[in-house]
């Protein structure tokens, strides 16, 4: 039987250039859910999987953006992300990203719809640990039902290493590593990477959900490897997201 906590990280340009590629998922594989950085649900996904909205900045929790992640009549979607990197967005202090949790978030998303919340996904440097600590010190009295994890590297122990120090700083919450990737440029090397840390965090009961970043044709920055791509120009899924979403436990 399969371990499923693989999420399937689906840009959003997918939706809009090419929504047909979706059909090359399988569906019930080791994939559990997907997720789009966005609160709107891909209309492609058709409720074959659930889907993970994400309250990515301080602007989604206004508007329209903030109406469909409210609407839970409409949008029953049972976890939620709570901002993406907040460090690196210009003004998301601790300071306001604890208020809004505190005063908006949890007690419309979880105390009255019973929801569960992923907390701030920070960057895996001295930056974000600062940031998520003073975060977190803030929230005491309504922590996250996650703990949200980042981290890129070229090496799966030190990957392993960083998620379990996340993990024993704050060891009474499960762990989403919402986005991880090798970004080394070498093709074997993404390969071993990726099916190393793969297994581990299957194996590891802590870990609760994780996701290889990413599912687009096109690489999002430079920083990205090209040979971690999930999805080739053409939208065609690359061999190692194939290995993603039909092989378990992956071959090292």
């Amino acid at each position: 039987m399969a371990v499923r906590k693989r999420c399937l990280l689906w840009d959003w340009t997918n939706t809009r250039d090419m929504p047909d590629t979706i059909e090359q998922l399988n569906f019930s594989g080791p994939f559990s859910s997907v997720a789009n950085w966005n609160p709107w649900v891909p209309p492609e996904l058709k409720g074959r999987l659930p889907y993970r909205p994400t309250i990515r900045t301080p602007a989604q929790l206004e508007g329209n953006d903030w109406a469909m992640i409210a609407d839970y009549e409409r949008n029953r979607h049972e976890v939620v992300h709570y901002f993406n990197e907040p460090e690196r967005i210009p003004g998301c202090t601790p300071e306001l990203a604890a208020d809004k949790w505190a005063t908006q978030v949890v007690p419309l998303l979880r105390a009255t719809q019973g929801r569960k919340l992923v907390g701030p996904a920070v960057a895996s440097d001295d930056a974000g640990r600062a940031w998520l600590r003073r975060f977190m010190a803030l929230v005491a009295g309504c922590v996250p039902d996650y703990l949200g994890v980042h981290y890129y590297g070229t090496v799966a122990a030190e990957a392993r290493a960083y998620i379990t120090s996340m993990h024993e700083e704050w060891p009474s919450l499960p762990v989403v590593v919402s986005e991880v990737a090798s970004i080394s440029r070498s093709g074997p090397e993404v390969e071993k990477f990726t099916a190393e840390l793969a297994n581990w965090l299957d194996e590891t009961e802590w870990v609760y959900e994780y996701a290889f970043f990413g599912c687009m044709n096109h690489c999002a920055d430079d920083f990205v490897s090209p040979a971690a791509q999930l999805m080739d120009k053409d939208g065609k899924f690359t061999p190692l997201m194939k290995r993603l979403m039909d092989e378990q436990p992956m071959k090292v």
